[in-house]
């Protein structure tokens, strides 16, 4: 008969006797609390002892999510960081850019369209503080193939999340390498003599209760093609704070450039806070959990809540949520009546606002 039972493990703070039906012996259950702004995403998920082994460091303070690894978008995490800086950075008035390159103006290495599309975003940051607007945000996603003999690259294009403020116009105008006379742009005749590289298109982001994660997911999913990302340093980026022991990540400052201005993600984790019997119990609910979660997040608008199992380890947890508005002076307690709760994320509230003028 299978001996399943472990030997106790002693950690800092706890001694816990653990086992385990395949040898992969749960110590504790971690809630991570990744932050970006008004975003967070709160992970409840089991801990091994081997994961443990492996991610000793010093007590926890609050840190910032290091960037993935790889470039490449061919990443579980690097897509989720992805996300994060999205939700974290971007809103209403913000704008998502397409650019594509005609058959004059293809260049032939990747290392050439990232070149010509730097250019471009130097060129829109110039403009920016011309106008006394925000320094410029972005993330940049570049994608493209190969040809059947892997000797050259095809359907090379570029995706841009940027910040607002600029009229879209002047943003599709300036994908060109000719010199602009800003003076002479209210003449059509003027711009319409504005050669550009390519095809190229501004559009308002659109929301949801999921902020920008449906458009982050599109430019990243072809699965056939390859990506490649990155942002300015300006971004709000992920943060972590651990009371445990560190997790050990590297981080590959080649593959990224940033504005220094970004918001980043932040992580707070607590390995104290809930059991595996309780995971347990909240995930087999029929809301995963989702009335007792509002309660624990009060501050925050829940709008995705998520129970996984897995073979080796059990229940996981996964939630999204946007912090809420404060309450405006005078509002609040009896004399709201019987008004309803505004349950939407901080953002869609603008647009309904916006809708309403």
């Amino acid at each position: 008969m299978e001996d399943r039972t472990t030997a106790l493990l002693v950690y800092p703070y706890t001694l816990k006797k653990v086992s385990d039906r395949k040898g992969s012996a749960v110590v504790f259950i971690r809630e991570k609390k990744t932050d970006c702004a008004n975003y967070r995403e709160v992970d409840i998920i089991p801990r091994t002892e081997a994961a443990e082994q492996a991610a000793r460091g010093k007590r926890g303070k609050k840190r910032k999510v290091n960037a993935p690894k790889q470039k490449d978008l061919n990443d579980k995490n690097a897509k989720r960081y992805l996300v994060q800086l999205g939700n974290g950075n971007f809103h209403i008035g913000d704008l998502h850019t397409s650019c594509t390159y005609d058959a004059e103006n293809l260049p032939e290495t990747v290392e050439e369209a990232e070149n010509i599309v730097t250019n471009y975003l130097r060129r829109i940051a110039y403009r920016r503080k011309k106008l006394g607007l925000e320094p410029l945000k972005y993330i940049l996603v570049t994608e493209y193939k190969y040809t059947k003999d892997g000797q050259s690259i095809k359907r090379i294009h570029h995706h841009i999340i940027m910040n607002g403020g600029l009229d879209r116009d002047d943003v599709e105008l300036m994908w060109t390498k000719d010199r602009i006379n800003w003076k002479k742009t209210k003449d059509p005749e003027y711009r319409a003599s504005i050669k550009q590289l390519g095809w190229v298109n501004a559009d308002r982001l659109q929301m949801n209760e999921n902020g920008i994660e449906g458009l982050c997911k599109y430019i990243v999913k072809d699965p056939q093609g390859k990506k490649r990302y990155s942002s300015s340093r300006n971004l709000d980026r992920p943060e972590t704070t651990r009371e445990d022991g560190g997790e050990k990540q590297q981080r590959d400052q080649n593959h990224w450039k940033y504005s220094r201005n970004l918001n980043a993600p932040e992580e707070k984790c607590n390995d104290f806070k809930y059991s595996k019997r309780k995971v347990e119990q909240l995930a087999k609910s029929p809301d995963a959990g989702l009335e007792e979660f509002r309660k624990i997040y009060s501050n925050y608008n829940i709008v995705s809540c998520e129970a996984v199992f897995y073979e080796q380890t059990g229940w996981h947890i996964y939630l999204k949520m946007w912090k809420k508005e404060p309450k405006k002076a005078g509002q609040g307690g009896k004399r709201s009546g019987n008004r309803k709760k505004n349950k939407a994320a901080p953002h869609i509230k603008a647009k309904e606002d916006k809708k309403g003028n």
